[in-house]
């Protein structure tokens, strides 16, 4: 029964920024696997998407009082969660200076590592690049992996507006990632 689970309604967000502890409580549940999915597909390792979300369900407990507009959660994770990432990403260069136990083998994984977390970071770019509207209904697509017609619904949007904004987010992200993706002198992936 993989059930997807709303996020927390305005009225609840509303009564936990007035400071009701219970509904507070509630909101940072109920954001909690929205927030994982969010670190699981931006971060660059689980344990850094951990990190990230714990940070990040930490930030939303301490400052929902600035949260301007109860409807923007979401997005407002969203950011929390990819500077989460990013901070992770800079945090990375004091871990692959420590000594490895088998230096070759943990050369190519320190690599790896930095690769991969190279490239989240560029994609996190590049979804943050996006104008709101394109980047709201690519990440309740395709990175919550929500229903077109939920996604339809939650944004006020016919299933045929949702398609097509989802279309031009999706090709704008390709060209953003397109653009920005020059070969390195010596690379085999060309």
């Amino acid at each position: 029964m993989n059930q997807r689970l709303p996020w927390p309604d305005e009225r609840l967000i509303r009564a936990a920024q007035d400071g009701d502890v219970t509904s507070l409580t509630t909101v940072v549940m109920e954001s909690q696997p929205h927030v994982r999915k969010f670190a699981l597909s931006l971060c660059a390792s689980p344990q850094d998407a951990e990190d990230a979300a714990q940070e990040a369900l930490i930030i939303l407990y301490r400052k929902i009082g600035t949260l301007r507009a109860t409807g923007a959660l979401a997005s407002w994770m969203f950011r929390i969660v990819r500077n989460e990432c990013l901070r992770q990403i800079r945090l990375l260069a004091p871990r692959s200076e420590e000594a490895p136990a088998h230096p070759e083998s943990a050369e190519r994984s320190a690599e790896d590592a930095v690769l991969h977390r190279l490239e989240a970071e560029r994609i996190a770019a590049a979804l943050s690049a996006l104008p709101r509207d394109q980047r709201q209904v690519l990440i309740l697509r395709d990175v919550q992996g929500l229903p077109g017609k939920t996604v339809a619904d939650a944004l006020g949007l016919s299933t045929a507006a949702m398609k097509s904004r989802l279309h031009r987010a999706r090709a704008a992200l390709r060209h953003s990632l397109g653009a920005i993706d020059q070969p390195v002198e010596g690379d085999s992936r060309r």
